[in-house]
């Protein structure tokens, strides 16, 4: 079955469908790991996006039931150049397009995905249906140009957990975990650094609640979207600042930014990929880094604002990092708990058991 991408300045890409059949309008990102589909396919931070992944061969170590980071898969497609139809690993349990085809999520392959990953860094991230049904090229604009960009959507409702839980086991602190799209493997770090009891608590519990928990720390979770459509978990770290040390990660980097009253901004095409090269500036030490984000914090903003840069991006100097002067608060821009990605960044948790006391 042919299927198409269709991007909103006009670009037409035709490849083979695979996945399920159907169609849908998201942004289009692109992703430059080498290995880590399932992870990506499952990080709720890719709500509301179409991924292209631009190493070529993908599929190729099929899926298994022990590397999900979420139980669902949030992504509204899929794009690759070469499929493998037959995986080979010992682990694998399913194959990519057997996953993709159970959750109704449609992909193609086949595609140019050098020319489409060059034309999004050249233009900036656009809005793209992928379909696979046929229709005039001005019907299927029609439908793309309506679409809402991401920054008008609100994905982080969709993403979050729908009541608190308790992760069983763990004899370490108290931490509350708020979840706007936590991955999986934010739970599992924390419980394999410090062996740590955790709650995970809805986007939009409120500071009160989060502290009748008696949490020992609070970390702000990844998730997908612009950090400026969840004022309510804004307002609550906010609220939380000076009372309970905090971690933010990802988005919950920007949301501790915006807390603090710094800024944010979009960014032209973002960061997606396992490589991106970060400075600890109060180490001097270079660090290789897992990322998925399409907004930043805005560096001149922070100027008179209680907080310290502490990590620079070294690609386009965005800032990675920031500290609070005052209070026990700090936050990076990327993925610590990697998945996929490189394990360098695992002493963060460490970082922040020690704010808690207990590390």
């Amino acid at each position: 079955m042919d299927g198409f991408l269709i991007l909103e300045n006009g670009a037409v890409f035709q490849g083979k469908a695979f996945g399920a059949p159907g169609e849908k309008t998201g942004e289009v990102v692109f992703n430059t790991s080498m290995t880590g589909y399932q992870e990506i396919l499952t990080d709720a931070s890719y709500c509301g996006e179409i991924v292209v992944m631009t190493y070529p061969l993908q599929g190729n170590y099929g899926i298994n039931a022990e590397d999900f980071e979420h139980k669902q898969s949030f992504v509204r497609g899929f794009v690759v150049h070469d499929l493998c139809d037959e995986p080979s690993n010992w682990r694998s349990q399913s194959s990519l397009h057997r996953f993709l085809a159970e959750r109704g999520i449609v992909a193609l392959q086949g595609i140019d995905t050098r020319a489409l990953t060059r034309m999004l860094r050249q233009k900036g991230t656009m809005r793209g249906l992928i379909t696979t049904s046929k229709a005039p090229l001005e019907e299927w604009l029609q439908t793309v140009r309506q679409a809402p960009t991401l920054s008008m959507e609100e994905p982080v409702p969709t993403v979050t957990c729908a009541a608190p839980y308790q992760v069983e086991g763990g004899a370490g602190p108290h931490i509350v975990v708020i979840d706007c799209g936590a991955k999986g493997n934010i739970i599992r770090s924390l419980r394999e650094v410090g062996d740590c009891h955790i709650t995970v608590v809805p986007a939009r519990t409120g500071a009160e609640t989060i502290l009748a928990y008696q949490p020992d720390g609070v970390l702000i979770s990844n998730g997908p979207g612009d950090p400026e459509r969840v004022p309510y978990v804004i307002k609550t770290v906010q609220e939380l600042l000076g009372k309970v040390p905090l971690f933010g990660i990802c988005l919950g980097h920007q949301i501790l930014a915006l807390a603090c009253g710094a800024r944010t901004y979009k960014l032209k095409f973002g960061h997606r990929g396992a490589n991106h090269p970060v400075q600890d500036l109060e180490t001097g030490r270079v660090y290789i880094t897992s990322q998925n984000h399409g907004y930043a914090v805005a560096e001149d903003s922070l100027a008179g604002l209680p907080l310290r840069v502490t990590m620079k991006n070294l690609n386009d100097d965005t800032v990675e990092g920031i500290r609070h002067l005052q209070y026990p608060a700090f936050s990076v821009q990327y993925h610590p708990e990697a998945s996929p990605g490189p394990r360098d960044n695992l002493y963060l948790f460490e970082q922040f058991l020690t704010l808690v006391g207990r590390g």
